[in-house]
């Protein structure tokens, strides 16, 4: 089962995650997420269950905790899209800008 955990603070560890959630069971593997440009935790990130009842305890016991100074946010995770996300020019919800009036520039 695989776990969403929200409003992390950018103080907790994964090794910090993992030990809350193992009170509850076996953990597979702790994802924190972070930003892909500076490396900084995004606030949010994954943990892997095997089991789907020792993941309910863990999601029951753990939502709503403090962990430092943070109320954590705890849900089963839910599958993405298919097509991945969308935005800018690749099918977003606006238009590529056209030409001007005067038509494309030449060099």
């Amino acid at each position: 089962m695989k776990i969403y955990v929200g409003n992390l603070a950018p103080d907790v560890s994964e090794n910090d995650l993992r030990r809350e959630f193992e009170a509850f069971g076996k953990v597979d593997a702790v994802n924190i997420i972070k930003d892909r440009y500076s490396g900084q935790p995004r606030g949010f990130g994954f943990v892997e269950m095997p089991d789907k009842t020792e993941g309910q305890a863990a999601i029951t016991g753990l939502k709503g905790r403090m962990i430092s100074s943070r109320t954590l946010d705890v849900n089963e995770a839910h599958q993405r899209p298919p097509g991945g996300r969308s935005g800018g020019f690749r099918g977003g919800a606006g238009k590529r800008p056209s030409f001007s009036k005067r038509g494309p520039r030449r060099y």
